[in-house]
């Protein structure tokens, strides 16, 4: 059996990362982030980075990190709305941003590690997402082809992994994650903890999409976005 548990970050990455390469990050908001991974590429310095991922973290917490220490050209995401510093270098066309609808997003990652080119969809439709892109009726209805999303290397959190490289995701972090481990040339998880074994019936993402694992030592629960309502 090949091993895939490395003791930290930046063993696991180690000759996996170049200047110019694609990454998919799973997470959903701040839920479910490579917290420990991102750290490891931010100690790597790696530059020009294409990043495909829900969101791009806030300003000083997942994502965010990259884009305050400039690693990042190009982002393909859904959602950015609560970092400032990502707000700040589009503005000044310092980053590139490629938007997508959420459901789309996903749907695109799904297909790029199902090795399906593009599918089509009517989201979008009529808007600026479907410029420059092909339209095609079915049904009497206009869609759009969007095309499958691969990256050279996928970066994913689970809750738990077993040595093979199985993975259980919890909750919300169940958002992305298991389709982005399949999106990438090579997936590196990291996980909650390591177990002796997992029942076949609770697996996620089967071993075969992971390539190498590591224990967190990140695992903060930060709240995105606090409500808090007044009672009178």
């Amino acid at each position: 059996m090949v091993e895939k548990i490395y003791p930290d970050a930046i063993a696991a990455l180690e000759g996996l990362l170049f200047d110019g390469m694609t990454i998919v990050a799973g997470g959903f908001g701040l839920c479910g982030i490579p917290e420990t991974l991102i750290d490891g590429m931010l100690a790597a310095g790696t530059r020009d980075l294409t990043v495909i991922s829900n969101n791009a973290g806030v300003d000083d917490f997942g994502l965010g990190l990259l884009l305050r220490n400039r690693q990042v050209r190009r982002m393909i995401s859904s959602y950015v709305g609560e970092n400032k510093e990502f707000e700040r270098q589009y503005l000044a066309k310092e980053l590139e941003l490629e938007f997508c609808p959420q459901g789309t997003l996903a749907e695109r990652i799904r297909a790029g590690g199902a090795g399906i080119a593009g599918f089509y969809t009517r989201t979008g439709v009529g808007t600026l997402i479907a410029e420059g892109k092909e339209l095609k009726d079915f049904n009497g209805e206009t869609h759009v082809l969007e095309t499958g999303l691969v990256g050279d290397l996928a970066i994913v959190k689970a809750w738990k992994a077993d040595r093979f490289g199985n993975l259980v995701f919890r909750k919300s972090a169940r958002n992305f994650n298991p389709m982005a481990a399949t999106a990438g040339r090579v997936t590196v998880a990291e996980v909650e903890e390591i177990v002796d074994a997992i029942d076949p019936d609770h697996v996620h993402t089967p071993g075969v999409f992971v390539r190498r694992i590591i224990l967190a030592t990140r695992n903060e629960k930060r709240i995105e976005q606090r409500t808090l309502s007044m009672v009178a």
